[in-house]
């Protein structure tokens, strides 16, 4: 059952003399109306749509505010696909964060759910759906109900859903602590939004998401093709704009797995020189496809080999867990 709509809105401004008993009933309020452990579907209106989202509230999740971490489907799926998938609110109930799958537009009954990640994808881009507002009002609603941190707020997704996740980077960068975008990507279109840290995964054998760019194949049962930007230059213009130097440095870290057919490798890059809280790091692997990396095979024909060669999961929360929403990043 979804909660009832968040807080009411005070008619008049508070004198000062009263500030701290109402901070104080607020405080209480969200309190007693916090979702319990376990699993939850909330809903919300949004310009005359409803929407929805998974919530996974972990056992243990220690002293509130607990930290958030978004996590967006691809185009054509939905929000318990990419659970289903990711299994990322498995590690948040060992890590004590909350983990939301947040729901596309479009489809029919319920699957095939796109999000409008500018030129891409779908319904949701077609009918210029307003999925930033979304996810902001989805934003403010988990505070209200959880209580969620505001300066732990983390954003993650494949395909579609991390193209969605620089959207999000560019449009609500004084709300998300840092980002985590797998399989997907768009290069920036402004250079004076808030910085936001970001970890990209992608494999250059990926055989829809180019990595070097181009025009992918189509999606499945469609002739609906998708242009997608080139990794290197577009994280490259995203490491400028949050001020790094535009070369990376050397390597990180290297790691090989062997598949059941061929040996996979993953190297993590970063760029140099970022400013303190504006980290932008690559985890660029080989042989893989377009997949969650330590997810198991699932329609391998169309988005190749699996992986292990890495575990997606434990990577973004490991960039994301000491990571806070500085003043540097907020506009107020």
């Amino acid at each position: 059952m979804a909660p009832s709509a968040g807080t009411p809105q005070l008619a008049t401004r508070p004198g000062a003399g009263w500030r701290w008993l109402i901070l104080a009933l607020g405080i209480a309020a969200a309190s007693a109306s916090a979702l319990e452990p376990g699993t939850h579907t909330i809903e919300l209106e949004h310009e005359g749509r409803q929407r929805q989202a998974l919530v996974h509230v972990p056992d243990g999740a220690g002293e509130p505010p607990w930290p958030v971490v978004l996590n967006f489907h691809g185009g054509g799926g939905h929000a318990a696909n990419q659970q289903d998938y990711s299994r990322l609110h498995e590690l948040g109930a060992r890590e004590g964060f909350v983990t939301v799958y947040p729901d596309g537009t479009g489809g029919i009954l319920g699957r095939l759910h796109t999000w409008n990640a500018g030129d891409c994808c779908g319904y949701a881009a077609r009918e210029n759906v307003d999925d930033v507002g979304f996810t902001a009002a989805l934003i403010d609603r988990l505070i209200d109900i959880l209580p969620a941190d505001p300066a732990r707020i983390y954003a993650t997704g494949l395909s579609n859903g991390a193209m969605m996740t620089y959207r999000l980077a560019e449009s609500l960068g004084d709300r998300l602590a840092a980002v985590a975008p797998v399989a997907g990507i768009v290069a920036p279109t402004t250079t004076n939004s808030n910085p936001v840290p970001i970890l990209h995964l992608h494999s250059r054998d990926d055989p829809r998401a180019l990595y070097d760019g181009g025009l992918g194949p189509p999606f499945p049962l469609t002739r609906t093709r998708v242009h997608h930007a080139p990794v290197t230059a577009s994280l490259t213009a995203w490491a400028e704009r949050n001020g790094c130097r535009p070369a990376r440095s050397a390597t990180d870290e290297e790691r090989t797995w062997h598949g059941p057919d061929t040996e996979h490798r993953a190297v993590r890059l970063t760029y140099a020189d970022c400013p303190a809280g504006a980290t932008v790091q690559l985890w660029r692997l080989t042989g893989a496809g377009h997949v969650w990396p330590g997810a198991a095979p699932a329609l391998t024909r169309i988005l190749g080999p699996a992986t292990e060669v890495i575990d997606a999961n434990a990577e973004i929360w490991a960039f994301f867990r000491d990571r806070r929403r500085t003043t540097d990043q907020a506009t107020d």
